[in-house]
């Protein structure tokens, strides 16, 4: 990759910054974006050369795939098997979630470069739901494809902060469309060739995509290979902090020996009180949702996390949300986190 300077960050509502940005798509580069969310890292998905800056910057292994995002429900048939495009569980998803944290798997078409999808024969597309994405695409002019704009396997950013300090000079143009509203990756559903699986719990509640479909086949986690590379966020290690994260229930008792710094990711106030009842002192202490709302900690889950890492401590002791609605997508993050840590 080029030398670069610093990023600029650029003020996403200004049609100016927009401008500059889908300019640097046009040219091959990646730029870093606002979506409802986390940010992502994208470049133009018709060029296997830009998406190849896209790993580079991001340090991420070419069998992950990336999702392909567009501007219009209507830009389905471009890139997807046409079966699958006209599958009426698509028509359904899409009139009811897009825009919206949803991706759908799908059957791809040969304008799709294999490097997009890590060799697979499906394509992940999803509209999203933020003014800022949906002007970039639109300005750009083509399909972008991106991951989350931070290095692979680390804590995914909900501020174009977070973006900055990670990937720092590995990208020109970060475009600030402030926090991120949902806060984890989008669901991701497998409907290519009649299937209906779901591959990664997100910022939809499978529960609403199963009102409207059916039933989805959940398939397991297993070690790099096709089942693991199906989906973007599948590896059994992801989404973790730099720092050790352990899941623990908030009457687990969690003592720091003298010296010793430990940082509480407490689920609700209840949780946090009792924890601290029956251990700590907690160097940092962060609250999903003080009534436990699965919406509200799904939102605050990344950016408490990125807190607590830079709080200066050795270990940071999160505890378990009811997997319900979004609950499932947090402890789906939590999970692999605390697997980064060998925990």
């Amino acid at each position: 990759m080029a030398a670069m300077t610093q990023a600029h960050v650029l003020a996403g509502e200004d049609p100016a910054a927009v401008a500059l940005a889908a300019e640097a798509i046009r040219r091959g580069e990646a730029v870093a974006f606002p979506t409802e969310t986390v940010y992502g890292l994208g470049a133009n998905a018709l060029d296997p050369l830009a998406v190849a800056r896209v790993f580079e910057a991001k340090g991420r292994p070419r069998f992950d795939p990336l999702i392909v995002h567009l501007a219009e429900p209507g830009e389905i048939a471009r890139y997807a098997h046409a079966a699958d495009a006209a599958d009426p569980r698509v028509a359904r998803l899409v009139e009811r979630f897009w825009p919206g944290p949803l991706t759908v798997v799908l059957r791809k078409l040969t304008l799709i470069p294999g490097i997009v999808t890590a060799g697979l024969e499906t394509v992940a597309l999803r509209m999203p739901d933020h003014p800022v994405a949906l002007a970039l695409i639109a300005a750009a002019g083509v399909p972008i494809a991106a991951p989350s704009a931070n290095r692979f396997g680390g804590l995914s950013p909900t501020r174009a902060e977070h973006v900055v300090r990670q990937l720092g000079r590995r990208v020109g143009i970060v475009l600030d469309g402030g926090p991120c509203r949902v806060g984890v990756e989008s669901t991701v559903v497998l409907l290519a060739g009649g299937r209906a699986a779901l591959l990664r719990p997100g910022g939809l509640p499978t529960e609403a995509i199963e009102e409207a479909i059916g039933p989805l086949e959940v398939l397991p986690d297993g070690p790099i290979g096709e089942l693991a590379a199906l989906s973007p966020g599948r590896q059994a290690v992801h989404y973790a902090p730099a720092t050790p994260l352990e899941l623990r229930a908030p009457d687990s008792p969690v003592r720091p020996t003298p010296g010793e710094r430990i940082g509480l990711l407490a689920a609700n106030e209840d949780g946090r009180r009792t924890a601290e009842s029956v251990g700590g002192p907690f160097a940092a202490v962060e609250v999903l949702s003080a009534t436990g709302d699965p919406v509200e900690a799904a939102a605050r889950l990344f950016e408490a996390l990125h807190r607590l890492d830079e709080a200066g401590v050795g270990l940071i002791v999160a505890q378990p949300v009811p997997e319900r609605g979004l609950g499932r997508a947090v402890m789906d993050r939590l999970r692999r986190a605390a697997a980064a840590s060998g925990a």
